[in-house]
């Protein structure tokens, strides 16, 4: 069923979920454009490429889009876990590059959306609102542009707008002015060129996540060659835990989670608890302090590494209308089931166009950014959040309304808003069989 507006469906970012919208789509016969800033598929992947995803190749391919792929793509071995550079050379380029063979799907790459607004109306208007079409403000190689839209997925992600040192939600005074020295994300320390910014350095490491540990367990090997190499771990609650464990049935981030503590527990990291980092200064030798609340001060740092997690950049959609939850800034309906304030353990039942419609009726935030400040998404959440989305935007209720999806358990107890309080440990949730669920989509 063709949608009543003109203009295709526009999908916003050609990463994984992305591009898993414009296979739904083509499938179903939808006209698709795919508006990416980086110059190829999966470049927010690529920047992290160094780094082994804790899902299999099983839960990193949308079945939709292997069909697209045909038979002369060669598929991964199903139970091996590839690094980033790995998923997107052996699956996002090969699939951007199918959608663009198809002739119904265009993939614009270095393509950066700057607004989303209905065609003539701004934010404000009422007055024949749904009848017009979207229109999306681009800036391409040619130069800036509009186009029209019948609906849009906003899949962009988060990757660009990490969370800044500062304890309050905003960068702390001085760590703009000694930016040269901090890294936000994972850097790649078994490249020898970035090793050798870190090596024989005292680096601070901001972060309790899964990212946290991969950046102690990468300095922890780094030290084996750099004994001079120190850590300060800077961690804002009581204490830190390292997920579930053996019980966690992401069996990759479970086993990260055991280096990383042996990592923590070798006299190479100093760990500082309740260190909720207020100010960054420059101490007389030229070095960093780092100042906490609590009165903590971590002096002689070198390099400073911040893996405070992500959030969304809501700034292209200020003009479209938007049901948000306050706390994380998700969807409001899907905010209950993914607030890591109050939920022990990170399973998320499958959901999808029910939870993440707008009141701008057409328009869908989907991946990463649809959990807006929630951590612990899932591929294959965002597979089946796309192929529900999809469904529904081309008429298909009853199958938008079928949404069936197994996850794991995610064995990780704990949520955020108990940084005051120490962790449970990790591991509380134990490995129970994996439901099923099917949800109903009212409409």
């Amino acid at each position: 069923m063709s949608h009543p507006l003109a203009g295709p469906l526009v999908v916003v970012g050609a990463g994984p979920i992305g591009l898993a919208a414009a296979a739904h789509a083509h499938a179903r016969g939808l006209p698709v454009v795919v508006l990416e800033q980086g110059a190829d598929a999966g470049s927010a992947v690529s920047e992290w490429g160094h780094v082994r995803l804790f899902s299999p190749w099983s839960e990193l391919i949308d079945p939709v889009a292997a069909a697209l792929l045909g038979d002369g793509w060669v598929a991964p071995d199903k139970e091996a876990f590839p690094t980033g550079a790995e998923w997107v050379a052996g699956y996002l380029a090969p699939l951007a590059a199918a959608l663009a063979a198809t002739g119904s799907v265009e993939v614009r790459f270095g393509h950066r959306v700057t607004g989303v607004a209905r065609r003539g109306r701004d934010l404000v208007v009422d007055a024949g609102r749904d009848s017009e079409p979207f229109a999306l403000h681009v800036e391409g190689p040619d130069g800036t542009a509009t186009l029209l839209a019948s609906s849009v997925i906003d899949a962009s992600g988060t990757w660009g707008s990490p969370n800044p040192l500062g304890t309050d939600g905003y960068a702390a005074p001085g760590e703009r002015e000694y930016g040269d020295r901090i890294t936000y994300g994972m850097p790649d320390l078994g490249d020898p060129a970035v090793a050798t910014r870190y090596a024989g350095k005292h680096v601070a490491v901001a972060g309790t996540g899964a990212s946290a540990q991969n950046v102690l367990v990468a300095l922890g090997r780094l030290a084996a060659t750099a004994p001079d190499t120190r850590v300060s771990w800077l961690v804002r609650r009581s204490d830190a835990g390292f997920g579930g464990g053996d019980n966690d049935q992401l069996v990759e981030r479970g086993a990260l989670g055991k280096r990383a503590e042996s990592v923590a527990s070798s006299g190479l990291v100093d760990r500082r608890t309740t260190f909720r980092t207020t100010a960054v200064a420059s101490a007389p030798d030229g070095r960093l302090q780092l100042a906490s609340a609590d009165g903590q001060v971590v002096d002689g740092v070198d390099e400073v590494i911040v893996v405070t997690g992500f959030r969304p950049d809501l700034a292209i959609l200020s003009e479209v209308r938007l049901d948000l939850d306050p706390v994380l800034q998700s969807p409001r309906t899907l905010a209950p089931l993914i607030d890591p304030n109050v939920h022990s353990c990170g399973t998320v039942y499958p959901h999808g166009a029910a939870e993440l419609a707008q009141p701008e009726a057409g328009f869908y935030l989907a991946g990463m950014k649809s959990y807006g400040r929630a951590p612990s998404f899932l591929t294959l959440t965002g597979f089946e959040q796309v192929r529900s989305i999809v469904a529904e935007i081309a008429g298909d209720h009853e199958s938008a309304a079928r949404v069936e999806l197994v996850l794991p358990e995610s064995g990780v107890c704990g949520g955020s808003g108990s940084f005051d309080e120490a962790d449970s440990g990790g591991g509380c949730c134990g490995a129970p069989e994996p439901e099923l669920f099917t949800l109903s989509l009212p409409h």
